[in-house]
């Protein structure tokens, strides 16, 4: 497989902009996908958040089972990280999220007090990679739509303040990668959840390599297709067969597979584990 790189113009232009603001960020709230916890967390993040407060969502709970959900809370819990799991869609958690960002804000203006200044709004930041869900989960906390949000990259393309009420002022940002994925095994699984640009891949290849996943995790997808994984060697021969069987382009039925993938209907299916 080609490596997977995608890295457009207005990201690096939203990342040297990001920088300066987060000189007045006293929050970062980091979005990461629930199916891939690691691979979704930016390696930058750390030396962004130096000083800052730090909490981290996992979106898209609905996608994952409650067992694997459990699993990861108790992981973040033992690395010493505040973890919070959502639902973009529905709003799911959402409320806790809400009050733990105004909790730091209370305890924000407590020490501001103590140093005899005035008390001000939280100012947050919310960041991850693209179309993890976090123009969604604005709108949520907004409880209107204020950001744009679609189930692709890089609808958010600037760096924009939002006023969530008296105590919280959130700063959206467009989905940040890195200028390289040194990671390509992280960038495949970015690629397989929709979380890059669907020019930095090739569907059939990522597919196949989706394929191969279920295959190691058990995962039976015999109901929704009629074929069973385990009756293939490999998830290109899978594609193949399922390709023959619809009578659709190669490319075509990859597409389908990853669409059914990455809205749930292959099952509440996580591809990393604690």
């Amino acid at each position: 497989m080609s490596s997977i790189q995608w890295y457009p113009g207005h990201i690096a232009k939203a990342e040297a902009t990001l920088k300066e603001q987060l000189k007045l960020v006293d929050l970062v709230l980091e979005v990461r996908d629930a199916r891939i916890p690691r691979s979704s967390a930016n390696p930058r993040l750390q030396e962004w958040t130096q000083g800052k407060q730090h909490l981290c969502i996992l979106n898209r709970i609905d996608l994952i089972s409650e067992e694997l959900l459990q699993q990861w809370y108790q992981w973040f819990s033992a690395q010493q990280i505040v973890v919070y799991g959502t639902n973009g869609q529905t709003g799911e958690g959402v409320g806790k999220l809400l009050q733990a960002a105004q909790q730091v804000g209370i305890a924000i203006n407590q020490k501001r007090q103590q140093r005899g200044m005035l008390p001000r709004p939280v100012r947050a930041v919310v960041v991850g990679y693209p179309n993890v869900g976090k123009s969604a989960l604005i709108n949520r906390i907004l409880r209107r739509r204020v950001a744009p949000s679609a189930n692709k990259p890089g609808v958010t393309r600037q760096l924009r303040w939002i006023r969530i009420s008296e105590q919280i002022e959130l700063l959206d940002t467009p989905g940040i990668l890195p200028p390289r994925l040194e990671d390509q095994a992280a960038a495949l699984k970015l690629a397989i959840c929709d979380d890059i640009g669907q020019a930095a891949y090739d569907p059939p290849a990522v597919t196949a390599a989706l394929l191969d996943m279920l295959r190691q995790l058990g995962v039976d997808i015999t109901d929704r297709y009629g074929l069973s994984l385990g009756d293939f060697g490999s998830g290109e021969e899978y594609l193949i067969a399922l390709s023959a069987q619809t009578k659709q382009s190669h490319d075509r039925t990859a597409r389908q597979v990853l669409y059914d993938f990455r809205r749930g209907r292959l099952g509440k299916i996580g591809l990393e584990y604690p």
